[in-house]
């Protein structure tokens, strides 16, 4: 099948008409991440188990190309193009963003369980529930071990998703994501150099590759750390693991994507 390459000019006024909304809209995106963001922050339970946070509003130009390269696929594989001005809030869920860095691979048991208590307080809806990415046979097992679903990555991509909804008036989604600093590092070098266009230069997408494998490693090791940490310092011998110290915190803020 021959992928097409343009719309004609009723398929470019639909995404337009899409856009169109998404920009008369923002400000209520912006409020809902806000209230968001605030909410985990004042979570002390879950801001022990995290390092920093990065959040965004999708940039409109990102918006646009998201929405032409999905009308391109649908009409090379002749389905239908399903999101529309009225539904955009509902079918894509990555307007809004916010993401959770920690430092190790054991924190995601506190951090689901403190992200649950903060959903079911502030009354989010869990439109999906979390979701690891990952391409790591010793990864998806781990995650599986603590009831989180994996799913195939072929991109090499790892980080473990949630899509939630407020309980507000105009159903708004957004993107929440949970990875380690490591995991951050490989996600960083790829976003630059394959979105929203994959690189053109073989090495470098090799080279990414074997960054998938090193940061994975990495994680490895900083697990292998704080887990011989936890077992020395546990009380009374007993080996049981206790919580990392809470790690300085920074709030960073990535330009719209």
């Amino acid at each position: 099948m021959t992928a097409l390459t343009s719309l004609n000019s009723k398929e470019r006024a639909k995404v337009e008409a899409i856009v169109a909304r998404y920009v008369s809209n923002r400000d209520l995106v912006q409020t809902m991440l806000d209230q968001l963001r605030m909410a985990i922050e004042g979570h002390a339970p879950l801001m022990a188990c995290v390092h920093s946070l990065r959040w965004r509003i999708k940039d409109t130009d990102h918006l646009r190309e998201k929405l032409t390269r999905k009308a391109l696929k649908a009409k090379t594989e002749g389905s239908e193009f399903r999101v529309t001005p009225e539904n955009l809030f509902e079918t894509i869920n990555d307007l809004a963003g916010l993401r959770i860095l920690h430092l190790h691979s054991g924190q995601i048991v506190a951090i689901d369980k403190s992200l649950r208590d903060l959903f079911q307080e502030f009354r989010y809806e869990i439109v999906e529930e979390p979701k690891a990415r990952t391409w790591d046979d010793e990864s998806r097992e781990f995650f599986r071990s603590i009831g989180i679903e994996p799913v195939e990555s072929p991109t090499m991509y790892t980080s473990v998703h949630y899509v939630i909804a407020p309980n507000s008036q105009t159903r708004v989604t957004c993107e929440l994501q949970v990875r380690t600093l490591a995991e951050e590092l490989w996600g960083e070098v790829d976003h630059t150099m394959n979105y929203p266009h994959k690189s053109p230069v073989d090495t470098c997408c090799e080279q990414i590759k074997v960054l998938a494998r090193v940061t994975s490693s990495c994680t490895r090791l900083v697990d292998s750390i704080f887990r011989a940490s936890s077992q020395y310092e546990s009380p009374r011998g007993t080996g049981a693991p206790l919580a990392a110290p809470a790690p300085a915190r920074t709030r960073s803020r990535r330009k719209p994507a």
